[in-house]
Formats: C-alpha cells, sequence, structure tokens
C-alpha cells in the first residue's frame, strides 16, 4: 500500500467523496511515521501473505 500510495496521483484516482482522498493521504502519512522503508522484501511478502489468506481470492 505504501508503494501504491507513494507513486500514485491521488488526484486522479476515482473517488465518490473527498473523505476517501483524506483518508488515503493520512494513510500515506501514518506509514510514513512507522518507517515502512525499512522492511525487506520478504517481510513485505510474508505480510502480503498474511493478509490474503483468509480472502478467499
Amino acid at each position: 500500500m505504501f508503494d501504491w500510495l507513494m507513486n500514485t496521483d491521488l488526484n486522479t484516482v476515482p473517488i465518490t467523496h473527498p473523505a476517501q482522498k483524506q483518508a488515503l493521504t493520512d494513510l500515506l502519512a501514518r506509514l510514513e511515521e512507522v518507517d515502512v522503508t525499512g522492511c525487506t522484501e520478504a517481510e513485505v511478502a510474508a505480510a502480503q501473505q498474511e493478509l490474503a489468506k483468509d480472502m478467499g481470492w
């Protein structure tokens, strides 16, 4: 999510309410505060796997 937020122009993301854009901006700010940039690719892959395991996709 961090990578996507860092590389996406939020002005081009389709939203139906301004609060959605604010929520994405707030999330990015919070992710920057906890310094997710120090995570290894293995940690990111493990986190993605953990999140996706109960999604049924």
